[in-house]
């Protein structure tokens, strides 16, 4: 019962105290009813006498008939006498009893099904007093009137089953799944199944056996998309619909192959009253837009039924709605379910409304639909808006060769309609996936538009000689991407200032706005000008609604850029606050740029000394982008993981990521930068041979990183973090004119390091540590307890270094649920601390063991907090499995 502890414990505590003679477990189908009421017989089975009925449609109109084992010797006459039964009933329960005082527990399953007679003789045994009862039934219709009015007197308890949420989910497939289950996997399987217990099951099953959900480096990913016609969901879907009439599963068909639709269209052909009692059935649910529009209550579910129906039913019953559909359509989501049931059938569906469809499917990320449907374009004039479309789909299945393929040419085609500037930002990003440099695809751009007439490029007429000749779009195009490479921020500012200052208002010209403004925020952060860079993002951010629904990911593309700048400044709230609200605000997109996001979170928790927490972040991050790399992140998120892993000691995986990391394209040039900076500190806290630190010296010195403050100051914060003390008079001056919260407390952190003033350095530490600098806080501690312990101040010395275990403490969550991660480094206890840790194993409390070794109860409670520390544990419970051995 994972996932059910709290439902099953509270029903078991009401029965066993009897604070209620009855308890009404309501559900939903396949939330689950029966296996709670089975894992309640289990755990009560020793101690009360249990008696099971079954409710059943079939005898719902039969008075008393899932009664009838206990009634079988009473006569014709008798056996419809309440009080004949309800004797009869009692007489059997008797004998079950044998005199013992043992009491008895009437399970019942499906109890909305029973009959009312039965109902009243179940009430009447509540209320004597005679049996308890556990009934468990769906809401709607509910309970039979006798049941449910000893509910509404108070004399029975009702426990509500609501679907699994996502924490129950992830515990489900922790329990089941031997290894680490990520962030994107919970969250997919969740979705697709509602949080319903029985389609859970099926969906892991059938994806299991397909080898769609598979384990890779002890981590389980989803190889594709769960599949909707798999066995185990199959014979669900059969099951439920054999218990439906014929007007029901007809009704059920048409809401699966149109959905959404209009409420009137399925009412119209089924009636009215069908799809009121598929409402109550929670099989199908109501829009609350005006008209309202149905759907199925899951899509997985609606997925599999449409699967199961073969070409001629399914083209039957769209002959029968097919002018409803074409006059009330149900919303852009509504005609794309249209032209893709109009195709499944065979029959023929018009170029625009191809191309229209096509691009709805690619906003849902349905990009096989998506590519079938532009696939199918003819018309010359919109065939490069499908190819398009096409490549944009390829690129989001992490096919980027078919994408490069499909979108060479596509944006040449479309000249300067809206569709170009995006369309070439696919061919381009395509191409860089398969490892293609910048410059070289610019070279080859450009060499293809040689050609282009001045009047197609944009070029001022001749005619016209007071006009300054304006670079056509696509150079412009160029030239931003290549300054953004480069790190050019002036370049790229006066390119930006130009382009905002001709507003033409056409959606290829805000394009190049969005792309000059968001590499302008990138630029200015490396250059350690972040409060400017982060201006400039959020100005990119407020331009993206007018570029919403083409085939570039705009919002994307903008998004690393202003966490980036977040992340400059030191706002880490700032920045998972922008990454929780894209999330939330399009989970399609999320989920189809999991592993990207999760390196920007990865990353942030590295940037603020949580490194555990961005082990168990990046690690399974980069297992996602080894499957699909839409921002082209992998190198930059294996260097990380290489660098946490390498940090904590974990040698083996450090070593494979370390592979990944070598074997891998270069990114873009400021993350390719940090890279090789983390990759070269993680092979120094390998091999601390002073090579990985020296290696992280020469880049630091090279121009393309002393150009870039910002830039500079982070490879010198990784010098420090190896110990490297000899790079602080260089902090101090290089932070000084960097902008934002966090080079301010480097700089802070680095005048009083240098000047040695205990108390300046414990105000300090302070005063960082309230901010959210605590890694920061945690070095002041401890530079500050050395100075003290130098000036013989040692209470105060011990002070300091309680201090900075409280920081340890903060930043040092183990993380320990994967099978997959590695043993923290090795630990060392003192000898005391080992003696105490042993008596505390053995259930000593604090004043035993300090009576025990003779010291005082303090010094007990002092070792023990360092040792959990030391641990990575928060209470005793834990002390146990997290001693080294």
């Amino acid at each position: 019962m994972t996932g059910r502890r709290e439902p099953l414990d509270r029903i078991c505590n009401i029965i066993r105290s009897r604070t209620s003679q009855a308890v009404y477990l309501m559900a939903g189908p396949g939330i689950g009813k029966t296996a709670l009421t089975e894992a309640i017989t289990d755990r009560l089975a020793s101690e009360m006498i249990i008696v099971q009925i079954h409710g059943s449609s079939s005898l719902s109109s039969v008075p008393f008939g899932v009664l009838a084992p206990y009634t079988a010797e009473l006569n014709a006459e008798d056996s419809v006498s309440p009080v004949a039964v309800l004797r009869s009933v009692w007489s059997y329960f008797e004998k079950l009893k044998g005199g013992k005082e043992t009491p008895l527990l009437l399970m019942m399953d499906d109890a909305h099904h029973l009959d009312e007679a039965t109902a009243s003789i179940v009430a009447d045994m509540i209320s004597a007093g005679w049996a308890s009862v556990v009934a468990a039934g769906r809401p709607r219709p509910g309970l039979p009137q006798p049941m449910a009015q000893l509910w509404y007197d108070g004399l029975a308890d009702r426990v509500d089953l609501r679907p699994l949420n996502r924490d129950q989910i992830e515990e489900v497939l922790s329990h089941a799944l031997d290894g680490t289950v990520p962030a994107g996997t919970v969250d997919t399987i969740w979705s697709a199944s509602g949080g319903n217990p029985r389609l859970l099951d099926a969906l892991l099953h059938d994806a299991a056996e397909r080898g769609v959900l598979a384990k890779r480096n002890g981590i389980w990913m989803l190889l594709g998309p769960l599949p909707s016609d798999g066995p185990k969901l199959t014979g669900v879907v059969v099951k439920d619909m054999l218990r439906r009439s014929a007007e029901e599963q007809e009704a059920l068909k048409l809401v699966a192959l149109a959905g959404p639709v209009r409420r009137k269209v399925i009412e119209d052909t089924s009636g009215a009253e069908v799809v009121r009692a598929l409402l109550d059935q929670q099989m199908v649910v109501e829009g609350s837009g005006t008209p309202a529009d149905l759907r199925m209550w899951n899509a997985m579910f609606g997925d599999a039924l449409r699967s199961s129906l073969s070409v001629s039913r399914s083209l039957q019953l769209l002959e029968t709605i097919r002018d409803q559909l074409e006059t009330s359509p149900a919303g852009s989501e509504g005609r794309l379910r249209a032209v893709e049931w109009a195709l499944e059938c065979g029959l023929r569906v018009s170029d625009p409304d191809l191309v229209n469809a096509a691009r709805t499917a690619l906003a849902y990320f349905r990009n096989r639909s998506s590519r079938i449907m532009a696939a199918r374009v003819t018309d010359p004039e919109l065939l490069p808006q499908a190819q398009a479309v096409q490549a944009r789909a390829l690129f989001n299945d992490g096919d980027y060769a078919g994408a490069a393929k499909m979108a060479d040419g596509c944006w040449l085609q479309l000249g300067t309609g809206e569709g170009a500037a995006p369309a070439l930002m696919v061919s381009l990003s395509a191409h860089q996936a398969l490892g293609t440099p910048l410059e070289v695809l610019a070279a080859h751009a450009r060499e293809e538009l040689r050609s282009v007439d001045a009047n197609a490029s944009g070029r001022a007429s001749p005619e016209d000689p007071s006009s300054a000749p304006v670079k056509p779009w696509w150079d412009q195009l160029l030239c931003l991407l290549e300054h953004g490479e480069a790190g050019n921020h002036a370049a790229l500012a006066g390119e930006v200032q130009e382009l905002r200052s001709r507003d033409s208002g056409d959606a290829t010209h805000g394009a190049l706005r969005v792309v000059g403004t968001a590499l302008l925020a990138h630029s200015l952060a490396g250059d350690g000008r972040a409060v400017q860079g982060l201006d400039a993002a959020l100005l990119a951010a407020s331009e993206l609604p007018a570029l919403q629904g083409g085939v570039f990911f705009f919002n994307e593309f903008v998004l690393g850029r202003l966490v980036a700048n977040y992340l400059a400044l030191g706002e880490w709230e700032s920045a998972e606050r922008e990454l929780a609200n894209y999330a939330l605000g399009d989970p399609h997109s999320a989920a189809a740029f999991a592993g990207n996001l999760q390196v920007l979170r990865g990353y942030s928790l590295l940037r603020q000394g949580r490194i555990e927490r961005a082990y168990q972040t990046l690690l399974p991050a980069v297992e996602i982008l080894r499957l699909n790399d839409p921002l082209q992140m992998f190198r930059f998120g294996s260097a990380l993981g290489f660098y946490v892993a390498a940090r904590l000691g974990d040698t083996a995986q450090a070593t494979r990521l370390e592979l990944d990391y070598k074997d891998s394209q270069p990114c873009a040039a400021n993350q390719e930068l940090l890279a090789t900076a983390y990759a070269a500190a993680a092979s120094e806290y390998l091999s601390r041979d002073g090579k990985g630190l020296a290696s992280v010296h020469t880049l630091a010195t090279t121009p393309e990183v002393s150009a870039r403050a910002g830039t500079l100051l982070e490879l010198l914060a990784v010098c420090w973090d190896l110990g490297d003390h000899s790079v602080i008079p260089l902090v101090q001056s290089v932070a000084a004119g960097v902008e934002g919260r966090w080079a301010e407390a480097m700089l802070t952190l680095a005048r009083h390091w240098e000047s040695a003033d205990a108390d300046a350095l414990m105000n300090t530490a302070s005063t960082l540590e309230a901010s959210g600098f605590v890694n920061l806080a945690r070095e002041a501690y401890a530079r500050a307890s050395s100075v003290l312990e130098n000036s013989g101040e040692r209470r105060r010395a011990r002070q300091a270094v309680a201090l900075r275990e409280k920081c340890d403490h903060e930043l040092g969550e183990r993380f320990r649920e994967g099978q997959f991660i590695a043993a923290a480094p090795a630990v060392h206890l003192t000898r005391r601390e080992q003696d105490i840790v042993e008596l505390a194993v053995q259930g000593l409390t604090d004043r035993e063991i300090a009576q025990r070794l003779m010291v005082s109860v303090r010094t007990v409670e002092g070792h023990l907090y360092r040792t959990y520390v030391k641990l990575g544990v928060r209470s005793r419970d834990e002390l146990a499995t997290a001693l080294p051995h």
